[in-house]
C-alpha cells in the first residue's frame, strides 16, 4: 500500500493516505475503500506518524486523504498534521469530508490555521442516482448548496445505469459552480456496482480536452494520485 507521493502536474503537492476510524456513513453502495479503516488507535497513530514523516513541504501544499472524512482521523494525527503545517511552512491543506460534516468545516480551518481546500465526494449531481443507486446519504438538492460549503467536488464517471446526459450535466455544473474538481473513472471492485466500458470510452473521447484543463484532475484509475493499492 503506497501512502505517500508527490503530484507534480496540474496542482503540485504532496499527498498522504492515512488510516482513520470507520467512515461515519460507510454505506455507499460502490465503496469498498472503507476496508482501510481501523479501530486500533495505537496502530493508526504509529502508521500515520510514519507516513507524515515523509512530508517535506516542497510544494507548500499538502493533501491528506483517508477512507472517509478528515474528521475521522485520530485527534493525535490531526494535531501532528497541524504541527507539520507549521514546521514545514505549508501554505494550504487539501482535505476530504462527507456532506454530513458540512457544519464542522470552519472548525477544522480554525484548528489547522491555514487555508483549506475541502473536497467532497458528490459522485453525481443527479439526486436520484446519487441517493437511490449510490446511497451517498448526501441530501443536498442543488449545486449551490454544495458550493456554499465545499470547494472541490469529486465526480464519478462510467457506472452502469449512469447516462451521457447525467455526465454532461455534472461536468457543466462543476465548471459553473466550482473553481476546481476531480473526475474519477469508476473502477470495478468487490461491490455490486459495475463499470460501463462504453460510457467510459465515450467520456474519454468527448472530454479528452479536460486533460489540459488546469482546474480539473481526471483519474483514469483510482491510484492515479500515486497512493492506494
Amino acid at each position: 500500500m503506497e501512502r505517500y507521493n508527490k503530484i507534480t502536474k496540474k496542482k503540485p503537492r504532496e499527498i498522504v493516505l492515512l488510516k482513520a476510524f470507520p467512515c461515519a456513513w460507510g454505506k455507499c453502495s460502490f465503496c469498498d475503500y472503507i476496508e482501510d479503516n481501523s479501530k486500533n488507535l495505537e496502530e493508526m497513530i504509529k502508521l500515520n506518524k510514519e507516513v507524515l514523516s515523509k512530508v517535506s513541504g516542497e510544494f507548500k501544499v499538502l493533501e491528506v486523504i483517508n477512507s472517509g472524512s478528515c474528521f475521522e482521523l485520530p485527534k493525535e494525527t490531526l494535531s501532528l498534521i497541524r504541527d507539520i503545517v507549521k514546521k514545514k511552512n505549508i501554505k494550504r491543506l487539501m482535505l476530504e469530508s462527507h456532506w454530513i460534516y458540512r457544519n464542522k468545516l470552519e472548525e477544522m480551518k480554525d484548528f489547522m490555521g491555514v487555508p483549506i481546500t475541502f473536497k467532497i465526494g458528490v459522485e453525481t449531481f443527479d439526486n436520484d442516482f446519487r441517493e437511490e443507486i449510490l446511497n451517498k446519504h448526501a441530501d443536498f438538492k442543488t449545486p449551490g448548496e454544495v458550493s456554499k460549503y465545499f470547494d472541490s467536488p469529486c465526480l464519478m464517471v462510467g457506472i452502469k445505469g449512469q447516462t451521457k446526459e447525467m455526465i454532461d450535466n455534472d461536468i457543466s455544473i462543476l465548471k459553473k459552480y466550482f473553481k476546481c474538481g476531480t473526475i474519477n473513472i469508476y473502477t470495478n471492485n468487490t461491490t455490486n456496482i459495475k463499470k460501463d466500458e462504453k460510457l467510459v470510452n465515450w467520456f474519454m473521447e468527448k472530454y479528452k480536452y479536460l486533460e489540459d484543463d488546469p482546474s480539473v484532475e481526471v483519474l483514469y484509475v483510482n491510484t492515479d494520485f500515486g497512493v492506494g493499492d
